[in-house]
């Protein structure tokens, strides 16, 4: 099982990124870097491969409507070359808010454009002459345009003819699209315990589907990471996020993340969490966040109670802890974390 985590958006943001340097030494395997609506991910990633030298990159995630599928293919190469052969592309499809409201893009089969996108970037980092007659028009058809569009293939040879693909997936055709696609499968409030009876099926149908040319999906879920005898009060940290995605992060009937908390059995907190949200009564929403799920999608607790919580995401199927670091001690938790699971 290899460590994760993803960088903190944070007042001193530059600071927070020079951390990378200290938790690569203690072992960290990959680093994320969210994109959303804030910085975008490239400009930090091409940072973070001059400062490091064995962690792995990934984006997480870069959304598959604001780029072009060749432009994507052109950052998995640029972030391969600059880093060496470390970089993971981690894509998805956001959300309506975001594409609509914020790149001013349709937000429409985000299905097939997914797949589309992950076979164009794939062919591109092959260097193959691109061609799409799908969503994805590649070259621009007759009558479109300047009419002297030609098919092209990728200028520069890239490190390496393929970038693991990590899909950031929640609903069950999505998942099971990106079981029978992705190199890796990225879930939000992860729950070992409930994960196979809201995403077991979609698992199993999606790798039925899955290529032989593709290595064993890769599953990347976790939680905060806080490791002591009286420290379920960190809990109370996780709050604000869960509320704010179960509550706000979309519209009535398009929140992806209230459905995930509609299937993990808390549809009746799930709703009221909405309501509340939405109405701008934000604290009394956390407040209605379940314990249980803060619990289940969290590890913390003292060391025999983190490697329980271990054993059950590497028993649900993860094989990368993606683990979200608080306290000053995060180097010796990754140095700790990374003995627990060699």
């Amino acid at each position: 099982m290899k460590i994760a985590t993803t960088v903190v958006y944070s007042s001193n943001k530059r600071d927070a990124l020079d951390q990378v340097v200290d938790y690569e030494k203690a072992g960290l395997d990959i680093y994320w870097v969210p994109e959303a609506y804030g910085f975008d991910a490239p400009t930090t990633l091409g940072y973070l491969a001059a400062k490091t030298s064995r962690v792995q990159l990934g984006s997480a995630i870069l959304n598959i409507y604001s780029r072009t599928p060749s432009c994507i293919a052109q950052t998995a190469a640029g972030l391969d070359f600059v880093s060496g052969g470390r970089a993971i592309l981690g894509l998805g499809a956001s959300g309506p808010q975001v594409i609509e409201g914020f790149h001013g893009l349709p937000y429409e089969k985000p299905l097939a454009r997914t797949k589309e996108v992950i076979d164009i970037v794939r062919r591109a980092l092959k260097r193959e002459v691109l061609t799409n007659d799908g969503l994805i028009k590649l070259p621009l058809p007759a009558g479109q345009g300047s009419g002297l569009a030609k098919p092209l293939k990728l200028l520069t040879h890239p490190v390496r003819s393929a970038v693991p693909i990590f899909v950031a997936a929640l609903a069950d055709k999505s998942v099971e699209s990106t079981a029978a696609n992705a190199d890796g499968w990225i879930p939000i409030f992860y729950s070992p315990e409930k994960s196979k009876a809201v995403w077991g099926d979609a698992l199993a149908a999606g790798k039925a589907k899955r290529s032989a040319d593709l290595a064993p999906l890769d599953i990347v879920a976790g939680g905060m990471v806080v490791i002591g005898e009286d420290v379920k009060k960190y809990l109370e940290l996780a709050r604000p996020q869960l509320a704010l995605y179960i509550g706000g992060m979309g519209a009535r009937g398009k929140n992806f993340y209230y459905d995930v908390a509609c299937e993990y059995g808390y549809e009746e907190q799930a709703k009221k969490i909405q309501d509340l949200y939405l109405s701008g009564k934000k604290s009394e929403a956390e407040a209605l966040v379940p314990i249980e799920m803060l619990e289940q999608t969290n590890l913390v607790g003292p060391e025999s109670y983190v490697k329980e919580r271990i054993a059950a995401y590497r028993e649900s199927g993860v094989t990368i802890l993606n683990v979200g670091l608080i306290t000053p001690d995060s180097v010796q938790i990754i140095e700790k974390l990374k003995s627990w699971t060699s």
